[in-house]
């Protein structure tokens, strides 16, 4: 998923729910407001706190992280997008006001 097509998302308020899979220092820099932080290492043992009946969209800085953790996520059953180019494209692209870091 672009960065414009998740901010038409967000625009049009679609029900999900916005994953960020950062570590807790990168998230304290840069933020989307909604997000739920649960850094990747800490996903596999924290499944069972994310809803099953919403898409997830996935990011991290340049969407990588993020990449890894949708694979993981659909593979246990979550219908998960990954958010290509991160807060980094959402921060360039859409809203200067999220620090680029």
């Amino acid at each position: 998923m672009t960065v414009n097509e998740y901010a038409a998302w967000r625009r049009a308020n679609k029900a999900h729910l916005l994953l960020d899979v950062r570590q807790p220092e990168e998230y304290a820099t840069a933020r989307l407001d909604g997000a739920v932080l649960i850094p990747l290492d800490e996903l596999p043992g924290r499944l069972a706190e994310l809803p099953k009946a919403l898409p997830l969209v996935v990011l991290c800085h340049h969407g990588m992280r993020s990449a890894h953790a949708v694979h993981h996520l659909r593979e246990a059953g979550f219908d998960a997008l990954n958010l290509v180019g991160g807060i980094d494209a959402w921060s360039r692209d859409i809203d200067p006001e999220v620090p680029i870091y």
